[in-house]
């Protein structure tokens, strides 16, 4: 074995790192089979993280199915001698291939769509008219909707956070080109936006974020520690996504 695989391998058990060892030889069926079997536990683990921002109607068994195959597919394609390891690497893939999964269904209603896009926008002219986060109660005006239909919308919007907000912030921090004075400047503003943002919400929104970003819990685990419902703390994480992505929405309006 050359120094790159045993790099890639020096976390691995010995009957795992075995294991891989036959399969980057033969390429055989068994070996990844047992291999996929040995990492299911990482589609679980990124069901649950992704969870966070679904709909109780989406299937969860058919999000977990995508998710196998994205296994399998990290399985076939990984490469030791990137020095990646291998969970990072296969739970990229299993993500994607759920988020895949995901916009295939196209599951979100036009309808839906259109009031997300209201909320949103509504919460970014009033968070700049009165320089602070609205009410609930304010919002709810500005919506023109009565209590029953605003409770209804709040149930609507994990849909639009199904992306969640690492994926999303990776989308619009511009990378960091040492040749590039002026997007090594907007990516750190973004950055301060975003921490300055975050010390702003609400306390436990604030630890929410903390919790499945840096932590890296999910939802269950979250719900667990703070002693609230699983559909609470999903109610807390998209609220606080909705409010980050308004923060970093404005601040790169203002560069424009």
């Amino acid at each position: 074995m050359d120094t790159e695989e045993t790099s890639g391998m020096e976390s691995l058990t010995e009957d795992v790192a075995g294991l891989w060892q036959s399969y980057w030889q033969t390429h055989g069926t068994e070996e990844r089979n047992e291999l996929t079997e040995h990492y299911l536990s990482l589609v679980r683990l990124v069901a649950g993280r992704l969870a966070i921002s679904l709909p109780p109607y989406v299937d969860r068994d058919d999000l977990l199915s995508s998710g196998f195959f994205g296994l399998l597919d990290a399985v076939e394609r990984y490469d030791p001698e990137r020095q990646i390891k291998f969970e990072t690497y296969a739970c990229v893939r299993i993500r994607g291939a759920m988020l895949d999964y995901l916009r295939a269904k196209d599951w979100m209603p036009v309808a839906t769509r259109q009031r997300i896009r209201k909320f949103s926008d509504a919460l970014g002219k009033l968070t700049t008219e009165l320089g602070r986060e609205p009410t609930e109660e304010e919002l709810q005006d500005a919506l023109g909707m009565n209590e029953k239909e605003y409770r209804a919308l709040q149930g609507q919007l994990s849909m639009a956070t199904v992306v969640p907000l690492d994926d999303y912030l990776s989308t619009e921090m511009p990378e960091q080109d040492a040749t590039n004075p002026s997007a090594r400047l907007e990516a750190e503003e973004l950055r301060k936006t975003l921490a300055k943002a975050i010390d702003k919400l609400p306390e436990k929104e604030r630890i929410v974020v903390a919790l499945y970003y840096n932590d890296e819990l999910t939802l269950k685990e979250i719900a667990n520690i703070l002693h609230l419902t699983e559909a609470r703390i999903s109610q807390l994480h998209t609220k606080a996504v909705f409010r980050l992505r308004g923060s970093l929405a404005r601040m790169k309006a203002t560069l424009l």
